[in-house]
């Protein structure tokens, strides 16, 4: 079970999250009726290999979250992912592992978790922040054409390109 406030009315709502229906972006409150926005943010990953998933949850409907378009090649079809608030690990498509966010790809060079993008929204602005970084990947990372050392943070600028493998994406805001 998940506790919560409403955002609007401020009742406090205990959430099954087996119960959720898969991929739901909004739900009204069951008191005031208004809507609560619903992220999907990959935490973790545990021990045994399984994932640990939270929900975030927010009032603001309006607010614009970015996405990165995947430039197609022999390898890789065109796709846009859309970026999610909290952390998104993205990488190869695979049968067995899931990642949060999959590219459909015979790309072997582009890791299964390749890169993190963790999406922070700005208090100040009302906008969002995206930090990205390589998450270990064996063929590591490259940002507007130079290597993301270990443990390097990048902050994306709208048109920044990112080469995963033998494939490029390009960051929207």
């Amino acid at each position: 079970m998940i506790s919560i406030r409403c955002p609007h009315c401020h009742i406090g709502l205990k959430i099954d999250e087996s119960k959720i229906p898969a991929n739901i972006q909004v739900f009204n409150c069951p008191k005031c009726k208004q809507p609560i926005q619903v992220s999907y943010v990959l935490k973790n990953r545990v021990a045994d290999d399984s994932e640990t998933v939270i929900l975030s949850f927010s009032d603001d409907k309006n607010a614009k979250i970015g996405k990165i378009h995947v430039l197609p090649n022999d390898l890789t079809p065109e796709q846009t992912i859309q970026l999610l608030e909290g952390v998104n690990i993205i990488g190869r498509k695979s049968p067995i592992q899931k990642t949060a966010t999959s590219i459909e790809t015979m790309d072997k060079l582009m890791s299964r978790t390749h890169i993190g993008i963790e999406v922070r929204k700005n208090t100040e602005k009302g906008d969002f922040i995206y930090y990205l970084y390589d998450n270990k990947s064996t063929n590591r990372t490259l940002y507007n054409n130079k290597y993301i050392e270990p443990g390097e943070v990048i902050t994306l600028k709208n048109n920044d390109e990112i080469q995963i493998g033998q494939t490029r994406l390009i960051f929207e805001e």
